[in-house]
């Protein structure tokens, strides 16, 4: 063997002896980081492209729901015209008994976008709020729709549809629409408020005053704050302006949205 051979053989060795080994650190880095890729695109599942898919589900559930209960009024009303605005009246409130599940009004916010409707159903919990076909609680302790007292429903701001994501967006004077199968209840936003969880007194019939007898009819939004957490509480009210019986149809101002949906 030649010298120059010898110093190839050697040096090949010296390279062999020098490849790194595999640590059992090492492999568990590995894992950590693959992991963190995986967990992290999960979220990004979960908190985007979930929200979007359940988002348009939830508006496609309530928008047949209202077209469902229009369908309903003229069909009852036949011939008959719908009456003046002057013969209205109080607003009519259902007083149904309706098990935790069970939907029974709509909710529209145009300050939340054209596609915001959701259907509001008994309970809050994770059946209603996390619901492919729902989205939107109500707190059964609270009064119904046009009721004297506290209209009080709750719903995601991220994840799960997000029915009040851009609550926060509220602006003084902007309508809150509630639609039932007897008709359609114009809020008006007023004011908000940042609680912790556990002030519950936001949902009595007057808001704080639990001992005091209401005289107003209200609607109350709760959702979660800040956006992504669940620290505290993001609480807006409003007051209601109008009503109209559903064999009116809906509100001027949304009636050519609200005919999108029975398209």
């Amino acid at each position: 063997m030649s010298e120059s051979q010898a110093d190839t053989r050697h040096a090949r060795r010296s390279a062999e002896g020098r490849r790194p080994r595999v640590s059992v650190v090492g492999v568990l880095g590995e894992l950590l980081l693959t992991a963190g890729a995986l967990i992290l695109l999960f979220l990004g599942w979960q908190l985007w492209w979930n929200d979007a898919i359940m988002a348009g589900q939830q508006s496609s559930a309530a928008s047949e729901q209202s077209s469902k209960w229009l369908e309903q009024a003229r069909a009852s009303q036949g011939a008959t015209p719908p009456p003046a605005p002057a013969d209205y009246g109080d607003p009519v409130v259902d007083t149904t008994e309706y098990a935790n599940g069970d939907a029974f009004a709509v909710m529209y916010v145009p300050r939340f976008g054209e596609d915001s409707q959701r259907t509001i159903a008994e309970g809050y919990g994770l059946d209603v709020l996390n619901s492919f076909d729902l989205g939107v609680g109500h707190y059964p302790q609270t009064q119904r729709p046009g009721e004297v007292g506290n209209f009080a429903i709750a719903s995601h701001r991220s994840a799960y549809g997000g029915g009040m994501h851009e609550i926060e967006q509220l602006q003084l004077g902007d309508a809150i629409y509630i639609q039932t199968k007897d008709g359609w209840y114009t809020y008006r936003f007023r004011d908000f408020e940042y609680v912790t969880p556990e002030t519950v007194d936001v949902l009595a019939p007057v808001p704080h005053h639990p001992d005091l007898a209401p005289t107003d009819r209200i609607v109350t939004l709760t959702s979660c704050n800040p956006l992504y957490s669940t620290a505290e509480r993001i609480i807006a009210y409003g007051v209601l302006e109008s009503w109209q019986p559903s064999t009116a149809g809906a509100p001027a101002e949304i009636a050519p949205i609200v005919a999108k949906w029975e398209s």
